[in-house]
């Protein structure tokens, strides 16, 4: 009979993920542990309507450093030349982690729910956001559950062109955020809470 889980399990695990941004090259895992936990956190995630329009690339060393570069490439030509070292030194920290997961909407897959589900049409651009934000919390705490460490960014659509050249990824394929893991070179600071009754009401209990 399998163990009997609880919601206290859930919540040990929710509570280790963590903002990581001093990370290394050191994998305590393999690459293909790595693509297997995207690959399942792909397949498990719900979507409305089970659309199924998350997509993933998954890079790892040269491929995942030229993502930074380009995005350094990017970012000079918007951030002032007096202002760039503190952009440089942050994306110096990306680019020493040692992967990239690129998280994707294929909007193709809910313009076709939209055809076919007029009703709820300028819903469905929502509902795929609300998907692919549950992707990105599974991934990045299954890596955390595996002694990774990893934070999320959100450099599209600055990036995208770029991303989509360099990949080759389809047209339908709308950038939504990139995950950069890694070994982990430091932990995460302390992290201050707002009273929680002032963010939960409960009613008829």
């Amino acid at each position: 009979m399998a163990a009997k889980l609880s919601a206290d399990l859930l919540f040990q695990m929710a509570k280790v993920r963590r903002s990581i941004y001093t990370l290394n090259k050191d994998l305590p895992i393999s690459t293909s542990r790595i693509h297997e936990i995207v690959k399942d956190a792909t397949l498990h995630t719900p979507s409305s309507f089970n659309s199924q329009t998350n997509r993933a690339v998954v890079l790892f060393g040269g491929e995942h450093e030229k993502l930074w570069d380009l995005t350094s490439e990017t970012l000079k030509g918007i951030v002032p030349a007096e202002n760039f070292k503190a952009t440089a030194d942050k994306l110096a920290l990306f680019k020493g982690a040692a992967g990239t997961v690129l998280f994707f909407e294929d909007t193709s897959a809910t313009k076709a729910l939209q055809d076919k589900f007029a009703l709820y049409a300028d819903r469905f651009p929502t509902w795929a956001v609300h998907s692919l934000g549950m992707e990105q919390l599974l991934v990045w705490t299954a890596l955390e559950l595996e002694g990774l460490g990893a934070n999320l960014q959100h450099y599209n659509p600055l990036i995208d062109d770029k991303v989509a050249a360099a990949w080759k990824i389809p047209a339908t394929w709308r950038l939504d955020a990139q995950l950069v893991f890694g070994g982990k070179s430091g932990e995460a600071g302390p992290k201050e809470f707002q009273d929680i009754d002032e963010r939960v009401k409960v009613y008829g209990a």
